[in-house]
């Protein structure tokens, strides 16, 4: 009975060994797989965020572009700005012309270009990284848009990844979020523009009045222009613009 009993107990571990393989067998090609909500995106997210962040800021401070043609030069404590010129006439008591009456879309087509190198970069590398690790990759780029929303900064990019490593994983969508408002200042700054062009000036006090978190400053230069500057109490985003309107000749 002794050795009936010890050849039982052989037995059921000999099962248990055997299922643990077999699970082990077809478990671990997918634990060895990269996790679908994790590595890739949260890649491409941390090696572009830092780049729109401060691309971005930038173009703020510039009125729109990251490099502009068309500007009046500002300075503030030392720092020179070169501040594009929203709308403008060089004729004396004439409104002035919208220069960029797309703005939102003329900046997130700003960011995009600014950025198109270092998509490529973090691409690159990560393919290079899944490689390394015995990953085989296919990655196709297409077109990726960027979008500024009420919310925050998106980068929409229509890429495809097929990771395969046992496991199969596919990605048809990289999509990389900055928090950012944004999207309130050139609303604001686009209505000071248009009130520059319909009627040669705008009141700043009174969206200050509108928006508890909209600070303005209106700062005039000696030939006529003015420079704009809308600050995010909130977020302590900037942006700034230029607009040259009705401009009295000299000795008025």
């Amino acid at each position: 009975m002794k050795k009936r009993g010890q050849v039982s107990i052989f037995i059921i571990i000999a099962i248990v060994i055997v299922v643990a393989a077999i699970g082990i067998y077809f478990i671990y090609p997918r634990i060895t797989g990269t996790p679908v909500s994790s590595s890739p995106t949260e890649f491409i997210q941390n090696c572009l965020e830092d780049e729109i962040k401060g691309n971005a800021e930038q173009i703020s401070l510039n009125g729109g572009s990251l490099n502009p043609i068309f500007y009046s030069e500002y300075y503030k404590e030392g720092e020179k700005f070169n501040v594009e010129y929203l709308c403008y006439t060089n004729e004396n008591y004439k409104q002035c012309i919208m220069q960029q009456p797309m703005l939102k879309s003329h900046i997130e087509s700003e960011i995009k270009n600014s950025i198109n190198d270092r998509v490529k970069k973090c691409f690159d590398d990560l393919e290079n990284n899944y490689k390394k690790k015995s990953f085989a990759v296919d990655l196709k780029r297409n077109n990726y848009e960027v979008v500024v929303t009420p919310q925050n900064i998106e980068v929409i990019l229509d890429y495809d990844l097929t990771l395969t490593k046992g496991a199969t994983d596919k990605y048809d969508e990289f999509i990389v979020e900055i928090d950012s408002n944004l999207y309130r200042l050139v609303n604001i700054a686009s209505e000071i523009a248009n009130g520059e062009a319909q009627y040669g000036d705008a009141d700043v006090s009174g969206y200050m009045t509108i928006y508890y978190w909209l600070k303005t400053e209106k700062i005039k230069q000696t030939e006529g222009t003015k420079i704009y500057i809308l600050t995010d109490r909130e977020s302590k985003e900037k942006f700034m613009f230029a607009s040259r309107s009705v401009v009295l000749p000299p000795g008025y």
